[in-house]
């Protein structure tokens, strides 16, 4: 008879439902986790948690486990292993490509197109449960210097700061701006500062995350958004605006502060998901001669390289989160995410 765990769903009406599954088996090239830890993305709470509006990767089957910030350990391994065994500590990159397409061969799963392609906790059962089965190509080594809850919160939220702060590129001749302190923003000021920012600036509208930044020491100055909110980073940048911006807000308003905040020549990443925006392409770009990026998520080998740097750095992801909660009470968990009014939330499992 099959082992049983229960595993959280989100059936897309802002409710979470735990539901009764079979403990997986690992199969050729795959390994069992004994999950220690899953964090709360925004993207579940936009796309999943409050209604189905995801598509293509980001389209959820419905009754699929959810999470797809999972750490743990390896407790069963099936054949054909390369790399990990039983009992090392994992961290899980969140989409599992085909492995062998153009995108794959170069760590970007996260832009494999191939039908294979399956992110955890959106096309195959991702963190929310005590046990989670994975490829054994989409794992990293978790340091010992680094705690799961560090982990959980790698492959998404700070993979995908590193990555835009990696395409933009940040000195210590750079002025920073971050428009959104949610976790993705706190964990880009994070980083930042960590590569050698001068001076750290964040928009956000919400109090107590602009709290939680002041409180941290991530920011040197913070503004609410506002008519004068441009003229305000001006006003702290000797009237030039900064070097470097990043939007993690994906407001169109937001968006443009992020851009009309950047000084001439400067570089912009976007990173916040959905919405749109309005810019005037002459004085926002042209004549000022800025560069905006895309950028979504990270790619596999990047990763590797962030988890490197964090230990090098000193710094843990895990003093983000401000609320753990047990798989039981997991509905609290998506709620208090939903809310805005926490940094990280994470799910956290018996050992």
């Amino acid at each position: 008879m099959a082992v049983k765990m229960m595993g959280a769903i989100l059936p897309g009406n802002s409710t979470v439902e735990l539901k009764e599954f079979d403990v997986p088996t690992p199969g050729y090239g795959q390994v069992l986790i004994k999950t220690k830890a899953a964090t709360i993305c925004g993207s579940d709470i936009r796309c999943i948690y409050r209604e189905h509006l995801g598509k293509g990767p980001e389209g959820y089957i419905p009754g699929m486990i959810a999470g797809h910030e999972p750490c743990g350990q390896i407790v069963e391994v099936g054949e054909g292993l390369k790399r990990f065994k039983k009992g090392d500590r994992v961290i899980v990159y969140h989409i599992s490509g085909c492995g062998v397409c153009y995108d794959c061969r170069k760590g970007n799963y996260i832009s494999c197109k191939s039908p294979h392609r399956a992110a955890y906790g959106w096309q195959r059962s991702g963190g929310m449960a005590p046990y989670i089965l994975c490829d054994e190509k989409d794992l990293v080594p978790l340091p010992d210097e680094l705690s799961y809850k560090d982990g959980a919160q790698v492959a998404c939220g700070f993979g995908t700061a590193y990555e835009a702060l990696e395409k933009i590129g940040i000195s210590g001749d750079d002025a920073v701006l971050v428009v959104g302190l949610g976790p993705v923003g706190l964990a880009t000021l994070m980083l930042a500062k960590a590569m050698g920012a001068e001076k750290l600036i964040g928009v956000e509208m919400n109090d107590y995350r602009i709290q939680f930044a002041k409180d941290h020491g991530l920011v040197d100055y913070v503004f609410k958004p506002s008519d004068h909110v441009v003229e305000d980073i001006f006003a702290v940048t000797g009237g030039h605006g900064c070097e470097k911006a990043i939007d993690c807000s994906a407001a169109d308003q937001g968006r443009q502060t992020a851009v009309r905040g950047t000084r001439d020549y400067g570089k912009i990443a976007f990173v916040g998901e959905g919405h749109s925006v309005t810019l005037n392409p002459s004085p926002d770009i042209m004549h000022t001669t800025k560069t905006i990026y895309g950028s979504w998520v990270t790619s596999l080998w990047k990763m590797e390289d962030l988890v490197e740097h964090l230990v090098r750095w000193g710094i843990h992801p895990d003093e983000l989160i401000t609320d753990e909660f047990p798989l039981e009470k997991a509905g609290e968990a998506y709620a208090l995410m939903a809310s805005g009014n926490c940094g990280k939330v994470a799910v956290v499992f018996p050992d």
